[in-house]
């Protein structure tokens, strides 16, 4: 979605106005009602992505933080969650693609259903700015990342939404992939959920980019193809990231391979 950051605000309070209503349709499983906000806000000229992540995902996001506090039923929550998730296929089926661009992104999210949809989303945004995108979900075993990327050598590497229980897991995650250095070129990237609410976290655990949404997540990697973590920016770990990085840049052990293994920590 190339437009102005003034006419860009604009359309995201249009969306914003919607949510309320929309997400009591949701709740009270009023697929007729909650269709016609989605059909009203396209021929109002709102597009698919900014429907996907200000009204769909935050719908959902804020249905979820409800269901934490006790303020809806599980029964809702199961009518929202299957209606919204209609919603999101829908809005993603709209999305025109562009002709793809040579590059590659593998997708992970937190193993629950805003991160799901998230991560969904986020994988739809980046095929249709021509990415060969697979997304592989929540609940994946590190060692199934690790061979996934091995396999795939991409681009760039998704993290949407890490559950916060997962972020040490994640960290490992990152750090290992530096350690070995398996696939050089490959960026990775936090998005949406704890790493927005955070400030700061994506940095920490040494991710080379960060976007706030998946609406920014294309752009920020479009732009942003050159950027790597540096071993200054990670509070996490960081007096054994610099001794790692001693160790890259001697002629001798740098040429030594790593022999250890990545324990199997909690699924992304």
């Amino acid at each position: 979605m190339n437009v102005s950051a003034p006419t860009l605000r604009i359309v995201r309070s249009a969306a914003s106005s919607l949510l309320q209503p929309y997400t009591e349709a949701l709740l009270a499983g009023e697929r007729l009602s909650a269709r016609k906000y989605i059909d009203g806000a396209l021929k109002a000229g709102l597009s698919a992505d900014l429907l996907l992540t200000d009204l769909v995902y935050t719908a959902m996001e804020n249905i979820r933080a409800a269901f934490r506090e006790d303020e809806v039923s599980i029964t809702q929550l199961n009518l929202a969650t299957r209606l919204n998730r209609f919603f999101a296929d829908m809005l993603g089926a709209r999305l025109e693609c562009e002709p793809l661009n040579g590059k590659r992104v593998l997708v992970f999210c937190g193993n629950d259903e805003p991160e799901e949809l998230g991560g969904q989303i986020t994988a739809d945004l980046f095929q249709a700015e021509g990415w060969e995108v697979k997304f592989a979900g929540g609940g994946v075993p590190d060692d199934e990342v690790l061979k996934l990327i091995g396999e795939e050598r991409p681009d760039l590497l998704v993290l949407f939404a890490t559950l916060p229980t997962a972020v040490p897991s994640v960290r490992k995650l990152i750090d290992y992939l530096r350690e070995i250095n398996s696939n050089p070129e490959m960026q990775i990237m936090c998005c949406g959920g704890i790493y927005t609410r955070a400030e700061g976290l994506a940095d920490e655990i040494g991710a080379d980019l960060y976007a706030p949404d998946a609406l920014t997540a294309v752009e920020t990697a479009t732009h942003q193809s050159n950027r790597r973590a540096t071993v200054d920016q990670q509070t996490v770990g960081r007096s054994r990231r610099i001794k790692k990085a001693a160790q890259r840049k001697s002629p001798v052990l740098g040429r030594i391979a790593p022999t250890t293994q990545i324990p199997r920590a909690e699924a992304i």
